[in-house]
């Protein structure tokens, strides 16, 4: 019997499924790295970790065989022309093997996207207006998340708020633009802006780069955390897709207690968060309004914060995406109910 064949009668019979995870492609960076880890704990959630397995890009068709996973999960980037899915689906449909792509970077490379359009037995996109432009059937949407191991951390009321604004991340263009117009409002307060590219904006900016588990103490010691969208279009430039979907930190932050105000250029952040859990600003104006109203307020900080935390926990871990993701591939006939 080949091992297709096997595979198949195995899923059939109702044997435990075992998950093949991965990514890693020549300039992975370390914030998809966290990506791919909480990912494997959403699978591990739903399949034991026994049961799940991660890879580097590079020895994954090799591992196939070997391994004989039932479900081939490729996420992260097509971008790199050296990253070779093909061969990955290609030795995954001799053993039968259901395979997936989640592409987290969307839609900032939608023009690589074709790397990847006729390999794979579906794909899901981080992004609900970028899952639109591929040219092929069984292309959804599912948001990235927060996970429960490496975001989650207790609301502690005792923390003194030392930091009235905090924002850390890559200074993008779009970012400093939105910043330079709040620097009126800023240099009255008591900020903390820090990242690649801050540091030439003076006093209370800088270039460093933040650990997690600094990261964390940075939101428990700050008032407000600015959440600001990416602009950074690698291969973007055929359709000229706009960012829909709120990125990884909006989920990771929340999970952490942080109490964020929302700079949105979509309405869609309220799919996932309300108003009484995130409250979303697009000028100054609106900014000043959050600022009056929250900053001197940290018992309604904290009572937003832990609405938000909560609202994660119950719907936006990676266990959540999974299982909707696990769905998806039942009712496409490409895993067995």
């Amino acid at each position: 019997m080949s091992a297709g064949k096997k595979n198949a009668r195995s899923r059939a019979a109702g044997t435990t499924q075992r998950v093949l995870v991965c990514s890693g492609g020549r300039y992975e960076s370390q914030a998809n790295a966290q990506i791919r880890e909480s990912i494997m704990d959403g699978w591990a959630e739903c399949f034991g970790e026994e049961n799940v397995i991660a890879v580097h890009i590079s020895g994954a068709a090799a591992s196939i065989a070997r391994l004989q996973p039932t479900i081939v999960f490729a996420i992260g980037s097509y971008l790199p022309e050296s990253t070779y899915f093909g061969e990955v689906c290609r030795e995954a449909k001799k053993i039968g093997a259901t395979t997936v792509f989640w592409a987290t970077e969307d839609p900032y490379e939608q023009d690589a996207n074709y790397r990847i359009t006729d390999d794979f037995d579906a794909i899901f996109s981080c992004d609900r207006w970028g899952h639109n432009f591929y040219q092929r059937e069984r292309v959804y949407h599912l948001p990235l998340a927060a996970s429960r191991k490496l975001h989650y951390a207790p609301i502690e009321t005792e923390f003194e708020k030392t930091i009235d604004v905090l924002f850390c991340g890559v200074a993008f263009t779009s970012r400093k633009d939105i910043v330079r117009n709040l620097m009126p409002t800023l240099r009255n307060l008591n900020i903390k802006i820090i990242g690649p590219g801050w540091g030439e904006f003076g006093i209370g900016f800088s270039d460093a780069r933040i650990e997690k588990a600094q990261l964390i103490e940075l939101y428990r010691r700050s008032k407000l955390v600015l959440n600001l969208g990416r602009s950074l279009h690698f291969e973007n430039k055929r359709f000229m897709i706009a960012p829909s979907t709120p990125g990884p930190r909006t989920f990771e932050a929340a999970a952490a207690g942080a109490f964020q105000i929302f700079h949105e250029d979509t309405y869609e952040l309220r799919r996932y968060f309300t108003a009484e859990e995130i409250p979303t600003f697009s000028n100054k104006i609106d900014f000043d309004n959050l600022v009056a109203r929250y900053i001197d307020n940290t018992p309604l900080c904290i009572e937003m914060a832990r609405r938000a935390q909560a609202r994660t926990m119950n719907e936006h871990t990676y266990g959540h995406r999974i299982r909707d993701a696990i769905e998806v591939l039942k009712r496409e006939g490409l895993m067995e109910g």
